[in-house]
């Protein structure tokens, strides 16, 4: 996967996987990482699926109706991605928060969804709920922040409230932060996930 990596200043530090919305690539999210913490390695990866040009991380129908087969393909190609380059960069695989918006948004909480150790914790920016039909993992020790918008035309306030939901039942802690706005990625939203990260710590 096309990617971008930064090693940090400091080693104890998680690892910021960045994950970029629909149309958007490895560099979009690099100065979030600034904004949450400037010690921290970052890995900041492109989705590996054209729609019309624009980069996403997994296939889709429709507007908001995901290609199933393509998001569990996608998802697992993710998962041994950040295997391997723990390896190759050398930094710790289970130290790893991912940085997600919209359809990166997705894809982090599809991994979740899906591998209960593949993430340490998880900033999701207007997310969906990435499928229904499964039982997810045990997430106890996983730290999650939804930044949801109650304007949101893609992500509704159900849909936010929904993933909180099932991330909880799977003993995950989860922290939900509302703007009073549309699906556009905000500073205060940046602002407030910062000061999630900064608590983990």
């Amino acid at each position: 996967m096309k990617h971008i990596f930064q090693k940090g200043t400091n080693p104890s530090k998680p690892t910021l996987l960045l994950l970029h919305g629909t149309g958007g690539n490895e560099n979009d999210l690099l100065p979030l990482a600034d904004l949450i913490d400037k010690e921290a390695s970052v890995l900041s990866v492109r989705g590996n699926v054209s729609e019309n040009g624009m980069p996403r991380f997994f296939r889709r129908l429709a507007e908001g109706v995901f290609d199933m087969e393509d998001l569990i393909f996608r998802t697992k190609e993710l998962h041994e991605f950040l295997n391997e380059a723990a390896v190759k960069y050398e930094f710790d695989r289970n130290n790893i928060v991912a940085v997600g918006y919209s359809n990166g948004a997705n894809i982090a909480g599809s991994l979740l969804f899906h591998y209960g150790n593949s993430l340490k914790a998880a900033s999701l920016h207007h997310p969906m709920v990435p499928r229904r039909d499964i039982e997810l993992p045990d997430l106890t020790g996983t730290s999650v922040f939804i930044a949801a918008g109650t304007n949101d035309p893609i992500c509704t306030s159900e849909e936010s409230i929904e993933l909180q939901s099932l991330l909880e039942k799977a003993k995950a802690t989860v922290d939900i932060h509302w703007e009073n706005r549309g699906h556009q990625l905000t500073r205060d939203e940046v602002d407030a996930a910062a000061k999630w990260y900064q608590s983990l710590l």
